[in-house]
């Protein structure tokens, strides 16, 4: 899906907020929306969102825990009082896309990212399950501002909402006709019957499970060569990229890395510096995917293409 479509999607949005949020002040200007920057919250920051809105950033990952009456607790430790997911960060969000006609920012073309991550200790399947159950419900109650897949096709919304960590809700959410969250990927579910971009619209690895460059000296040949093709596999198979455990050496290594990852068009960028993070994709964009024609091959006699004909651009990028 290209970026008209997008846009499409985010205008419908924008009506059904606008009909809910009739009056409000539009929101106040801000930095440029920086879709390629995602920042990834630490376990005890106390208002992760403020400072991701503030920078135009456009996306966030924030570690949860199950609590008590099925609600999700930010960080990894014990719950704490008034630390909710739905207080501190879907609630003030939302908030923000009504207030801006269905945007978090004047010039959003593509949905804000956010990724919840189960993380700590509780690994009982029946509560993790729960929890993503009241999350599920939370999400309906704001359902005309969020990505959804509708019986299999995707609609962009204002904001993404992804499901990562030590639950995998795959099944569960395959088995909604109407949903608005999306299970979590690997490189390993390109090419996948059993995962396709309607469940899993974007991968998400770690840097260091295939690589081992931490942005000292050039990256090796090898390493750029498995980044590109792995990016590009990915996008050919209609998903967006993102890339986060990156190294935590000094600045300039860590520029170096983004400079990489924004030449493979890798579509998310996480990291904790945030600051830096988006300075430098402001003056550095991630190059755009631009499809590539297949090599000529042999012709055969069954009803295929020409060998010579372009492959269809399969990419959505609405979530």
């Amino acid at each position: 899906m290209n970026e008209s479509v997008i846009t499409a999607g985010l205008a419908g949005a924008a009506g059904a907020a606008a009909a809910v949020a009739a009056g409000v002040v539009v929101i106040r200007r801000q930095r440029p929306y920086q879709p390629a920057a995602h920042a990834i919250a630490a376990g005890d920051d106390t208002n992760p969102l403020r400072e991701v809105l503030r920078r135009g950033l456009g996306g966030l990952t924030v570690p949860v825990i199950p609590g008590p009456h099925g609600e999700l607790f930010l960080g990894d430790g014990g719950p704490q009082p008034g630390r909710t997911l739905r207080r501190l960060i879907l609630s003030p969000l939302l908030a923000r896309a009504r207030a801006g006609g269905g945007r978090l920012a004047r010039d959003q073309r593509v949905p804000f990212r956010l990724v919840v991550e189960f993380a700590g200790p509780n690994r009982d399947a029946e509560i993790l399950l729960r929890a993503y159950r009241m999350l599920d419900q939370q999400l309906r109650d704001h359902g005309p501002l969020l990505s959804r897949c509708d019986d299999g096709r995707l609609q962009p919304g204002a904001v993404t909402v992804s499901v990562a960590g030590i639950v995998d809700v795959r099944e569960l959410l395959s088995t909604q006709t109407l949903r608005y969250a999306f299970a979590d990927g690997t490189f390993d579910d390109v090419g996948s019957r059993s995962a396709p971009p309607a469940l899993v619209p974007m991968i998400s690895e770690q840097w260091s499970r295939r690589f081992g460059w931490d942005g000292r000296d050039e990256i090796p040949a090898e390493e750029r060569h498995l980044l590109h093709a792995l990016v590009r596999s990915a996008h050919e198979d209609g998903r967006t990229v993102r890339i986060s455990g990156l190294t935590s050496g000094s600045r300039k290594e860590r520029r170096a890395v983004w400079a990489e990852l924004g030449a493979a068009g890798v579509d998310v960028i996480a990291d904790q510096d945030h600051r830096a993070l988006a300075k430098h994709l402001r003056r550095h964009p991630v190059s755009k995917w631009v499809p590539r024609e297949p090599l000529p091959t042999r012709a055969v006699r069954r009803g295929s293409p020409r060998p010579t004909a372009p492959r269809p651009d399969r990419r959505h990028e609405p979530v």
